[in-house]
């Protein structure tokens, strides 16, 4: 990979991190329309460290509140029944899905699911629920109104993502939008969630970086980076849209793309592995 590839896909991943469209779909399908090589999931996971550092930025005071509650409840009886206790705790619980999945199925998320016929049937079929939850549903709950059950739906949601083309932002946000949460709402605790799952599968990744038949050091570090910085630009902009537009853009674009992909792979012009 070369710094250009780089600093292409470190905007793609910063873009697509954190609207619905799935950013390891677009990671894939990026490199095969250029007739790059495909980065691969250690080189996806390590830049999506890019992503989480800003929404460690964004976020810092709501998690910076979250944590320090969330460790004084485990000496203190005081902060207990907080709502920012009781968000750490959703966090970890919420968070264990995906780890366990993530490690029982690593071979095949690694393999057999960047299949670009996979990819592009997932991202019609998911983008198609997306559009019909977020339109069925009411938005009567806000973050305060999360409760333990709904903390273990979100992370079985976030579970999904591990099969690319299914978006983690779009799997949560569309639990959340099915648990009746705002769009807003959905979007910020989607966000949360995402830090530590991120975080340890970029860091269990980062081994493979510069080894045998991966990135090297270099452009991986210049995609974090840019990844960080549009990945920045991206939050802020998502909250402000959802606050007064539904999932209709999204699931239109996810719907066009799969069509698009499958339609170059079946059709002969683009390799499905």
């Amino acid at each position: 990979m070369n710094y250009f590839e780089a600093i292409l896909l470190g905007i793609v991943q910063g873009l697509t991190e954190f609207l619905p469209i799935s950013s390891t779909a677009h990671l894939r399908i990026v490199p095969a329309l250029f007739g790059w090589g495909d980065p691969g999931a250690a080189f996806t996971a390590v830049v999506q460290l890019g992503t989480m550092a800003a929404v460690l930025l964004f976020f810092w005071r709501d998690l910076w509140r979250i944590a320090s509650a969330w460790v004084r409840a485990l000496y203190q009886p005081e902060p207990r029944g907080t709502l920012d206790a009781r968000l750490g705790w959703y966090l970890v619980y919420g968070t264990i899905p995906i780890a366990v999945l993530g490690l029982v199925f690593k071979n095949q998320i690694e393999t057999g699911a960047r299949d670009l016929r996979i990819i592009g049937w997932v991202l019609i079929l998911f983008g198609i629920a997306l559009w019909l939850v977020d339109r069925a549903f009411p938005q009567r709950k806000t973050i305060a109104d999360l409760n333990l059950r709904d903390g273990v739906l979100y992370g079985l949601a976030q579970a999904l993502a591990l099969i690319p083309g299914v978006s983690r932002s779009g799997a949560t946000i569309t639990a959340g939008r099915a648990l009746s949460y705002t769009r807003e709402d959905a979007a910020r605790f989607s966000f949360l969630l995402s830090v530590p799952a991120v975080v340890l599968s970029g860091l269990f990744e980062l081994r493979k970086i510069g080894g045998e038949g991966g990135t090297s050091w270099g452009p991986t570090i210049v995609a974090t980076v840019v990844a960080f910085a549009v990945g920045y630009a991206a939050i802020a902009w998502l909250l402000r849209w959802l606050t007064s537009h539904s999932m209709l853009v999204f699931a239109v674009y996810r719907i066009a793309l799969g069509v698009i992909v499958l339609a170059l792979v079946y059709g002969g012009h683009l390799a499905a592995t």
